[in-house]
């Protein structure tokens, strides 16, 4: 497997973990989470440090390319998209947070 061909694996396991994530989070009819707190914090550690990579891996494949999204348009969204799923494990993990 090429390197520059991360971020494709990156998206598809950061939207299944995120799914997994937010049906784990459900609270069930005895005020519990249906995945322990624990559990729900790792799967949400490694998908923000799955989708880091991949915007990492991404990012210096289109700086190597000049930044020429026209030509990588499909790779330039897979990347938004790592982007943005980053940030949105990031909040996540704040909101699990037992304060």
């Amino acid at each position: 497997m090429k390197v520059i061909n991360f971020p494709y694996i990156a998206l598809a396991l950061g939207l299944f973990l995120s799914l997994l994530i937010t049906k784990g989070g459900e609270i069930d009819s005895n005020g519990e989470t249906l995945l322990p707190l624990l559990t729900l914090l790792i799967i949400n550690e490694c998908a923000f440090f799955l989708t880091l990579a991949g915007t990492v891996i991404g990012i210096k494949q289109l700086k190597s390319l000049n930044f020429n999204v026209r030509e990588n348009l499909f790779y330039t969204i897979t990347i938004t998209i790592c982007i943005l799923l980053t940030i949105q494990f990031i909040l996540l993990g704040v909101k699990l947070w037992p304060l």
